[in-house]
This record gives C-alpha cells, sequence and structure tokens, in this order.
C-alpha cells in the first residue's frame, strides 16, 4: 500500500472509495504519466501534454481560480490503495455569456471499468450542490466519448445541446439541483 498521510485541510470531499484533495507540486509526475497518455486524453482538443505543459496547467491550479478560488480540479485518490489516479473537480467557464460550472473527470485507464468514473461524477454533484450552493452543472463532452456520456448521465446530467466551445465541437449535458439524483 502506498497511502500517505494526507493533511486534512488539503481534503476537498470524499465518497466511498474516493478522496478529492488540493493538488500539490509533487502530484506532477503522476498528472503527467494521465496527461501524456493518448487514449486518456483521446477526447481532449489539446490531445496528449508535454511535462512542461502539465506543469504550467499544476501551476495555474495551484494558484487558485481568481474569481472563484472554491473551484478547481482536484487531485482523485483511490483510498483502498492510496494511489493517485487522476484529476476531477469544478471548473467555471463563460458560455454564450454565461457563468456556468463543469464537472470535470479523468482517471488513470488501470482504474476504469470499476463505477469510479460515476462515483467521482455523482460526487462532484452532490458536493457542488450541497457544499457550494450550486444551482447547475455541465459537462462539456465529445460526442464520440461514450464512457463520458454514460458518466455523465450516471450523475443525472441530460443532453441539452451542441456547441463550439474553444473551437471544438462538444455536447452539453446539464443538471439542476432541482432534478439531481440523490443516490451515490
Amino acid at each position: 500500500m502506498n497511502a500517505r498521510i494526507i493533511q486534512t485541510d488539503m481534503v476537498i470531499f470524499e465518497t466511498e472509495r474516493l478522496l478529492f484533495r488540493r493538488l500539490v507540486r509533487d502530484d506532477l509526475t503522476a498528472l503527467h504519466t494521465l496527461y501524456r497518455d493518448p487514449e486518456i486524453r483521446r477526447f481532449f482538443p489539446e490531445g496528449t501534454l508535454s511535462l512542461d505543459d502539465t506543469r504550467a496547467e499544476l501551476e495555474w491550479f495551484l494558484g487558485g481560480h481568481p474569481r472563484h478560488p472554491e473551484l478547481g480540479l482536484w487531485a482523485a485518490i483511490h483510498k483502498p490503495d492510496g494511489a493517485f489516479i487522476g484529476r476531477c473537480g469544478l471548473l467555471p467557464w463563460t458560455i454564450e455569456g454565461r457563468l456556468e460550472i463543469e464537472i470535470a473527470y479523468l482517471l488513470d485507464r488501470a482504474y476504469w471499468g470499476r463505477g469510479l468514473g460515476a462515483e467521482a461524477a455523482r460526487g462532484l454533484v452532490r458536493y457542488g450542490f450541497e457544499h457550494l450552493g450550486l444551482q447547475r452543472l455541465i459537462a462539456l463532452i465529445d460526442a464520440d466519448n461514450v464512457a463520458s456520456v454514460r458518466t455523465a448521465e450516471s450523475a443525472g446530467l441530460q443532453f441539452e445541446r451542441d456547441l463550439i466551445h474553444d473551437d471544438a465541437p462538444c455536447r452539453v449535458y446539464a443538471v439542476s439541483v432541482r432534478n439531481v439524483v440523490r443516490s451515490a
């Protein structure tokens, strides 16, 4: 078991099998391992990322969002073995002049097929609504990413519309607080 002691002030929230904590500089190698994997990054318009690009993204998230410090990407830790298995979080976007908050989930391939993505997505929805008081959440998903669509739907998000976002086509899935799936 490679579990490390995690400071309680670093923890954002937990689900049954996952712990979400703030990213730290020591996460760079594990994060880059995910970001350089072409299968994991297949549906990202920019594709895989170099170590320098990963470092720049990590530094940006360490600094926190200037207008929304409660949001960001967080390390996903698999509680049974203490492994860093991904990064998930809540990201603010301005879409068609409106502030939207996206649930974002990306997990290591070794942990796919275990229901952890769905668990993460449901946890993000619950955290956004119950702890942050958000009224609506979205997911921006490539139309061909069937697994991500299933994950979003398992958290109660439903297809809303097609969109061009950051020069890339995607589908918007959404859920409002009054329609949230309460089971996790």
